[in-house]
């Protein structure tokens, strides 16, 4: 057999794969098994924000190797408490909590605000308010929260304390936290999985104000759009807010299994001995991967992903057969007159690779993707759309 049908046979069906084998990779172009190669706007789902087989993040997680690849967090090591530091100053949080994914990243997230609301206003203020239309992650818990009915049909019953409010509707929001005994708000600047939406600018500082005058811990889940993606290191810096609680994963790593949880001023001393851990939480290779790539995620390219989106946005609004472009920076949602499943179809036997949320065609290249290879895969997307 060969190898889609040995993961036919042998892997549990839970992904529609594309019919596609890929086999090599360097920087945005990845290859199949016939030696056909593809420019690569997916990256993973956000992941390879470097590309594939970068060659300083390559260096750096191969000298990690040479020394030891993993100790247990009851020793420390460098890499670990490196890329706390890095994270803290980039971005005035106080501590992190590492683990090995952005579901995990956002359980952190929510045991940590249920344990200082419980330890500050009473153990009934457990309730986090979410968004319609979000997504937090699939384990029972992250998927509570997760603001999609459609995804909680079979998995009943979910881990209560969480309700929805509308997306982009400040009164449904307020009427929410009035309802209910709440402990903070958790949201996504972008809703990338919901359709790659961004949420209002004034809605935004809505939730800010209405955390300040309640009291409630905002909790930005920034998994899909943080780490440079949105044109700044996170999302929420583009709102100027100052979070108690950012979950992140992702592109953290550059293609290693690494989350993150950063604590603000508040919760900083809110998670003691005991009260979570991770086996692999701030494994040395995966924190060494980081710190590679946090370190070069600077201004310089920061404008580069701005530029790059502003020519994406361009290039598409009101082209045949494109109804609309949503999303920031290199994050966005391309809405199409044909489905979404036929342009990307398409799209992939011109040899570009892109995505799907929610039906629209979701785009996530590299934040160091060349212009020309940028240029030649929106030129196919056009003319898919348009024929």
């Amino acid at each position: 057999m060969n190898v889609k049908e040995l993961d036919q046979t042998y892997v549990a069906n839970t992904y529609h794969r594309f019919p596609l084998q890929i086999v090599r990779g360097k920087g945005s172009v990845v290859e199949d098994e016939n030696g056909k190669q593809y420019i690569d706007l997916g990256t993973g789902i956000g992941v390879n924000n470097f590309g594939i087989g970068d060659e300083a993040w390559k260096q750096a997680v191969i000298d990690q190797m040479n020394k030891f690849q993993h100790t247990s967090n009851l020793y420390y090591t460098e890499p670990c408490v490196t890329l706390a530091r890095m994270l803290c100053e980039r971005t005035g949080m106080k501590k992190v909590f590492f683990s090995n994914s952005g579901a995990e990243a956002n359980e952190c997230a929510i045991k940590a605000a249920r344990k200082y609301a419980a330890d500050h206003k009473g153990p009934e203020y457990h309730t986090i308010v979410t968004l319609t239309s979000s997504f937090h992650g699939r384990t029972i818990t992250t998927l509570a929260a997760t603001g999609q009915d459609e995804l909680h049909q079979q998995f009943q019953p979910l881990t209560p304390g969480f309700v929805y409010a509308k997306t982009n509707d400040l009164k449904d929001l307020e009427q929410k936290v009035a309802e209910n005994k709440v402990a903070g708000i958790l949201f996504e600047c972008v809703q990338g999985e919901g359709g790659v939406n961004a949420l209002d600018a004034e809605f935004i500082a809505g939730i800010a104000d209405l955390c300040a005058k309640e009291d409630l811990l905002m909790m930005v889940d920034e998994v899909q759009l943080g780490n440079g993606r949105s044109g700044q290191l996170y999302g929420y810096m583009n709102f100027g807010l100052k979070p108690d609680i950012v979950s992140t994963a992702k592109g953290l790593c550059g293609g290693l299994p690494l989350g993150a949880t950063l604590l603000g001023e508040k919760l900083q001393d809110t998670l003691t001995a005991g009260t979570h851990g991770s086996t692999f939480g701030g494994n040395p290779i995966c924190c060494a991967g980081a710190i590679s790539t946090i370190s070069r995620i600077d201004e310089k390219l920061l404008a580069e992903v701005r530029e790059k989106s502003a020519y994406i946005k361009e290039t598409l609004t009101g082209k045949k057969g494109i109804l609309g472009v949503s999303g920031m920076g290199l994050m966005l949602g391309v809405a199409t007159e044909k489905s979404a499943a036929e342009v990307i179809a398409a799209c992939m036997e011109k040899g570009v690779l892109v995505l799907n949320a929610h039906g629209k065609v979701r785009l996530l290249p590299a934040l160091t993707i060349p212009m020309e290879q940028l240029k030649q895969a929106i030129d196919i997307l056009v003319e898919v759309c348009g024929a």
